[in-house]
């Protein structure tokens, strides 16, 4: 990784968010679903992030439809399943405890951009089932096992970039708990033995997965890791998964770069200041976008191909969350910033404030 100086954010995005964000609506169902592409699959976790995106580019009300599409689709148990085609679950589909969590960082996100403190409590059910499913599935030692199958049965592997996005799901659903007076201990603990989990225990995730940059970046970018820790594992793994001018690998021996990665990769730097260094990764997001706002999904080098023709949501919903760490668009933007989440546990009873 190459070394940095602090800076002050710039004024302006280098991205046209009006565009972009104006993508994710056109793509986004009459119900509130938002599926992967115009006419795809939706999941749990892509709709979410789709939704933040949303509500970055100042399309709050579809951002609130589609998080109560996520409340009306909940099953009693608290999951949802792993995939959607126009509000039914796909053949094949299971429950991703990942997924599943994920709801509660949607709606602090909602929050912090719009102070709808109503909105919270109307998704709050929602958030507290999630929760509660995803917690029975966490292991002796602390790991979060992936999901159930439709017979029921659990499949055991734990994955770290999962486990990791859970850890900033809890974080989230443990600050709308002070700040409704709810008393959650439970889920506290499970925090705190995840976290342990991931800094600590590696052989309890699947290691097939490490060749994925997400597995690298994603303890950072959920606020697992921090400090000192979190600068030598970027430095430590920088030159597997960065590819300068192009972007970040999705897969550390395949040659191309995939934007959405590229963009997680800038929030996980900016959430530890290096905002010079993420700005510059960034960069190279810039010229890799089509005339209707959205992003290339994949692109291969040297070649330039753009790697699979299928415009995503998620991926232009990760531009913008990147783009909202970067510039401070929205007051949503200081969500995925370590600075927010410390000290923990939280001091007061205040969603934007300790």
């Amino acid at each position: 990784m190459p070394k940095t100086i602090p800076c002050q954010r710039t004024q302006y995005a280098p991205v046209d968010i009006a565009a972009t964000a104006e993508f994710i609506a056109r793509v986004q169902n009459g119900d509130g679903e938002i599926p992967w592409s115009d006419g795809g699959k939706t999941d749990p976790w892509d709709h979410v992030e789709s939704a933040m995106g949303l509500t970055v580019g100042g399309y709050v009300e579809e951002a609130r439809e589609a998080y109560l599409w996520s409340a009306r689709t909940q099953m009693d148990d608290g999951s949802w399943w792993s995939y959607y085609h126009k509000g039914k679950p796909e053949e094949g589909a299971y429950k991703d405890s990942n997924m599943t969590a994920y709801i509660a960082v949607g709606v602090l996100h909602y929050y912090l951009a719009t102070g709808d403190d109503k909105f919270v409590r109307i998704m709050w059910p929602s958030v507290g089932k999630a929760i509660d499913y995803v917690i029975d599935l966490q292991a002796k030692e602390g790991e979060i096992l992936w999901a159930k199958r439709v017979d029921g049965s659990i499949d055991r592997k734990a994955l770290l970039t999962g486990s990791s996005s859970i850890y900033m799901s809890l974080s989230c659903a443990l600050r709308m708990a002070r700040f409704l007076g709810e008393h959650r201990p439970r889920w506290q603990a499970a925090r705190i033995k995840l976290r342990d989990a991931i800094r600590n225990k590696p052989h309890l995730f699947d290691q097939t997965k490490s060749c994925f940059s997400m597995d690298w970046y994603y303890p950072i970018l959920s606020g697992a890791m921090m400090d000192t820790e979190a600068q030598r594992r970027i430095e430590k793994a920088w030159d597997d998964f960065v590819v300068p001018e192009w972007g970040v690998r999705c897969v550390s021996d395949r040659p191309w770069a995939t934007m959405a990665e590229t963009a997680e990769l800038t929030i996980a730097l900016a959430a530890i200041g290096e905002f010079k260094t993420a700005e510059m990764v960034f960069g190279w997001i810039l010229d890799k976008q089509y005339d209707d706002g959205a992003f290339w999904t994949g692109v291969t080098f040297p070649e330039r191909e753009i790697y699979t023709t299928e415009k995503t949501a998620w991926t232009a919903a990760a531009v913008l969350l990147a783009a909202d760490i970067l510039y401070d668009m929205t007051s949503a933007s200081l969500l995925f910033s370590h600075s927010f989440w410390r000290p923990f546990p939280f001091s007061s009873r205040s969603l934007k404030t300790e």
